[in-house]
């Protein structure tokens, strides 16, 4: 059976490729503090449906490129357009200043 994630997509830059990021929390083995980690996944999206910002579901598929193992399913929520410019505002105030 194949593992089924859903993430949020922070980049759709590439062609038919998306890279979602699956957020996951779980308590430290040693001192019980929740620790909240994320997963980079490199996600084929042969139709280019999915946008920056929206919530996907994906499944692990056959490698497709050096990074790419994972599918997409479907799209579960649309991002909004409000959304979409507050995270583009936001990768750009993250880069460096020349």
């Amino acid at each position: 059976m194949k593992k089924k994630l859903i993430g949020t997509v922070a980049s759709d830059k590439m062609n038919k490729t998306r890279r979602v990021e699956v957020d996951r929390r779980f308590a430290h083995p040693m001192y019980g503090k929740i620790v909240s980690r994320r997963t980079v996944c490199h996600v084929h999206d042969e139709e280019n449906v999915s946008k920056l910002g929206d919530k996907v579901e994906i499944e692990e598929s056959r490698p497709m490129s050096k990074t790419k193992r994972w599918a997409l399913v479907r799209v579960v929520q649309a991002a909004s357009a409000a959304e979409n410019v507050y995270v583009k505002a936001v990768e750009g105030s993250e880069q460096a200043p020349e």
